[in-house]
């Protein structure tokens, strides 16, 4: 508080050290800070307070603009904190669509790969089942015919045997024939499999690079949310 001054029925003097006032200056969060400065008192009548020139009285006024600020201040941070959980929702939204597009992409690329291979093998089985049974219905209409031969030339043997050296010579041919399409078909499926691990092998390469280009634009985001 500053010091009262009284009148002694003479004009009042104050000392040079009287001079020098602390005065106290506060702040909205009740938080207060000293200066010492000179300062030229005011003698007004009796009992009348003296005022540095540097002082200042805190007023209704100057109370209710400090209110004020504080509430602009308030507002500001919520619109600065709205802003922040805008844009995170915002980010986190381009992620989804991000992650979603890209499994959808990768799944469509898995499901054409495996169809494709799928009817490769159909394709491959059913062509080696059509060969095979043509094959197996020549071989059961040839032994159906040598039956019958042999019904026929029972009393004829060295025609039946010579009929019997040519049913061995189709036999061999017929089973030469199944084993140059066992051997076709093993090559076929080695060589379908080898193309399958490698376009697996491609796939996999195409999905580490779709991971990786979502990691960095995941990174990218992070970034330009950070900033």
């Amino acid at each position: 508080m500053p010091k009262q001054v009284k009148k002694n029925g003479r004009n009042n003097q104050v000392s040079p050290a009287d001079q020098k006032k602390s005065t106290i200056t506060f702040v909205n969060d009740d938080k207060c800070s000293i200066k010492s400065e000179e300062s030229s008192p005011i003698l007004e009548n009796d009992e009348k307070t003296v005022i540095p020139h540097s002082g200042k009285k805190r007023t209704y006024e100057d109370e209710e603009a400090g209110g004020d600020f504080g509430l602009e201040m308030q507002k500001m941070l919520e619109m600065f904190g709205a802003d922040i959980s805008k844009t995170l929702s915002t980010k986190k939204k381009r992620l989804e669509h991000f992650t979603q597009l890209s499994l959808k992409t990768t799944g469509k690329k898995v499901e054409e790969i495996l169809t494709a291979q799928q009817n490769e093998r159909t394709r491959l089985q059913e062509e080696y089942c059509k060969q095979a049974e043509s094959v197996f219905q020549q071989w059961e209409n040839d032994i159906d015919k040598i039956k019958e031969q042999e019904e026929k030339l029972t009393n004829l043997f060295k025609q039946q045997q010579k009929l019997f050296q040519q049913s061995r010579i189709i036999q061999g041919q017929r089973l030469k024939t199944i084993r140059q399409l066992n051997e076709q078909f093993i090559k076929s499926v080695d060589e379908l499999d080898k193309s399958h691990i490698n376009q697996q092998n491609s796939l996999q390469l195409e999905l580490k690079k779709e991971m990786a280009l979502l990691q960095k634009r995941i990174l990218m985001d992070m970034v330009r949310a950070v900033h």
